[in-house]
């Protein structure tokens, strides 16, 4: 990262950019061990946000990430649009606790992508429409 870059960031994304420039992708083997190796406190802020945990689509819109954020929306609508299918055409109406679970696994993935996904907009220049570019899948 420049030394120009650095300077006109918050500090927490400086320290989260510091330590995806030295340990790279999420999916990388060098950042699972030093993640691993951080306190919690560390992890959370690193791999967490909580301001698009709760704002999903509106967080992402406000950093500048709209493609990501609108591939994120297209999915959780995706998911949304084969609840009522499924209800309609089965005529059983999809539990609650199921229909929070999804809901909340999609709070979740906006929650998980938008800190690596704002990394690679403002220090590699990347804007594509993949949210999950450099994510682990397991």
């Amino acid at each position: 990262m420049s030394t120009s870059n650095v300077a006109d960031i918050k500090p927490k994304w400086r320290e989260r950019f510091e330590f995806f420039d030295a340990y790279g992708s999420p999916a990388s083997a060098e950042f699972r061990a030093a993640f691993k190796a951080l306190p919690r406190g560390k992890r959370r802020l690193i791999n967490f946000s909580f301001l698009a945990f709760f704002f999903g689509p509106f967080y992402f819109f406000a950093l500048g990430l709209w493609k990501k954020g609108l591939s994120l929306l297209a999915i959780a609508l995706a998911i949304a649009v084969v609840e009522v299918i499924f209800s309609a055409v089965t005529g059983i109406d999809i539990p609650r606790p199921v229909d929070t679970g999804l809901n909340i696994a999609i709070a979740f993935a906006f929650a998980l992508c938008v800190n690596y996904a704002y990394y690679l907009k403002e220090v590699k220049g990347s804007q594509g429409w993949n949210p999950f570019e450099g994510m682990r899948a397991f």
